[in-house]
């Protein structure tokens, strides 16, 4: 709750008069112990209220503020599902680029071009919405986290563990993962 409106309640209880026994007629005691029971009464019932205005108040501010998080998270993340149909595509595009010999390049040079510049335009449309390519290096440490096992082979001179192959690239969406990156990875030599 803002400290303005905790001080506005705060100053408005203050404003309440104090119960002064004082002020009324001590010949009639039964008088004075209704007026008294009733002003404990409604001093009981102002800081009830007061409570509950000042929950109610935190519960506003904390609605506000899952609001604006959530509304940020939607912004960032409301296009994962989009951007995973997207990633065959991108996928397809680099496999068409990767089949392409040096012969096909120079008969089909506009053709090639062309893919390579969809592609292109692709990972720029990617990079807007803070969709990252996520390709890990060959004998980086494999981390689950980020990497999908796809096979393990025993490699000499290669620690256990380690990724041994790139198959496909893994992206990431702000701080989320889209997909892992799938990679072979190295296992513990047989003797």
């Amino acid at each position: 709750m803002s400290e303005e409106k905790e001080q506005d309640v705060t100053a408005s209880a203050a404003e309440m008069p104090k119960f002064n026994p004082a002020e009324f007629d001590e010949k009639d005691p039964l008088a004075l112990d209704d007026v008294a029971n009733e002003w404990d009464e409604l001093t009981a019932e102002r800081d009830n209220l007061k409570d509950r205005l000042m929950r109610a108040l935190a519960e506003a501010e904390n609605s506000r503020k899952r609001g604006e998080r959530d509304r940020r998270d939607a912004e960032i993340y409301g296009g994962s599902r989009l951007a995973r149909d997207l990633l065959s595509v991108y996928d397809n595009l680099t496999r068409a680029l990767d089949a392409v010999d040096d012969t096909q390049r120079e008969a089909s040079k506009a053709l090639i071009d062309g893919i390579e510049l969809t592609r292109r335009e692709l990972l720029s449309a990617f990079n807007k919405h803070k969709i990252e390519r996520l390709v890990p290096e060959i004998g980086e440490k494999f981390d689950p986290q980020l990497h999908q096992a796809m096979f393990e082979a025993p490699v000499p001179d290669i620690a256990a563990g380690n990724i041994i192959q790139l198959m496909t690239e893994g992206f990431v969406i702000g701080d989320r993962l889209l997909r892992p990156a799938q990679v072979g990875v190295s296992s513990t030599p047989k003797e």
